[in-house]
């Protein structure tokens, strides 16, 4: 369809059908370094894929952040990214990783529901403030976090800030691709599921950071929300769509100290 194109990364990323294999690698070599700090599949809801993992700091706990993978709504599992918690565990950060089902067994509104859901159950395990990360779809599901519908206010008052990172703000744009043949997303649910659109919302900091060598369309979709909810605005000079999580490993990145404050 027309904007198949736009919004295909792997394309336009060398070496890019290796990045599975490496975040696999990854995440396998982190696991072993951190033990019993690992609390592995945590229910949050009725489904195998209704889970998250919770890796835990050395030190007393800060508080929380929680990190949603991406994929399109349609690909890949927490365990593929339990290295970015590497960064927040450093600062003394607890860190949890929520997995959900995925199109087209359920709708993208059904997902946002679950993460709302893990968010809650994360909260009720860990004491302290809470930051919200996310990557892609999860750059959305961690925009959606605000929605006043969905986080009731004692855990609202909680979070320290949400950054979407390379987020999908605007879903309008994928009506037009052959992905919605897995989304089978109407109109009104494009509109009811853009966090650029959303008005009645938490008032907590966000940042939306992205990569400068991200495709047009990505770089686009952030800027829109940036402007949109008068939020911050970070072009990661260098960095493409896969590695512009990188710095999540780096306790001394930007990006974790905006969420570990």
């Amino acid at each position: 369809m027309e904007l198949d194109d736009a919004y295909a990364n792997a394309p336009y990323i060398r070496d890019s059908d290796t990045f599975a294999d490496r975040l696999t690698a990854a995440s396998s070599a982190f696991l072993t370094t951190i033990g019993d700090r690992a609390k592995l599949g945590l229910s949050y809801g009725d489904s195998e894929r209704q889970a998250f993992d919770l890796f835990l700091p050395e030190q007393t706990v800060k508080g929380a952040v929680i990190f949603i993978h991406g994929g399109f709504w349609r690909l890949f599992h927490r365990t593929y990214f339990s290295h970015l918690a590497a960064g927040p565990l450093a600062r003394g950060w607890a860190v949890a990783m929520p997995s959900y089902d995925l199109c087209p067994a359920v709708r993208i509104c059904q997902i946002t529901r679950q993460i709302a859901a893990a968010v809650q159950a994360i909260a009720a395990r860990i004491d302290g403030p809470i930051s919200i990360t996310g990557h892609s779809a999860g750059g959305h599901l961690a925009a959606r976090m605000l929605d006043r519908a969905l986080i009731p206010d004692p855990i609202a008052g909680r979070l320290r800030h949400v950054l979407p990172i390379s987020p999908l703000s605007d879903l309008r744009p994928l009506r037009r691709t052959v992905m919605n043949a897995d989304f089978h997303m109407l109109e009104a649910e494009a509109i009811a599921e853009s966090p650029l659109l959303m008005h009645n919302r938490h008032d907590v900091p966000v940042t939306v950071w992205v990569g400068g060598d991200e495709r047009p369309a990505f770089l686009d979709q952030a800027r829109w929300l940036a402007q949109g909810w008068a939020a911050g605005h970070v072009v990661a000079p260098g960095k493409h769509h896969f590695d512009v999580i990188d710095p999540l490993t780096d306790p001394d990145s930007e990006m974790v100290r905006l969420l570990t404050a």
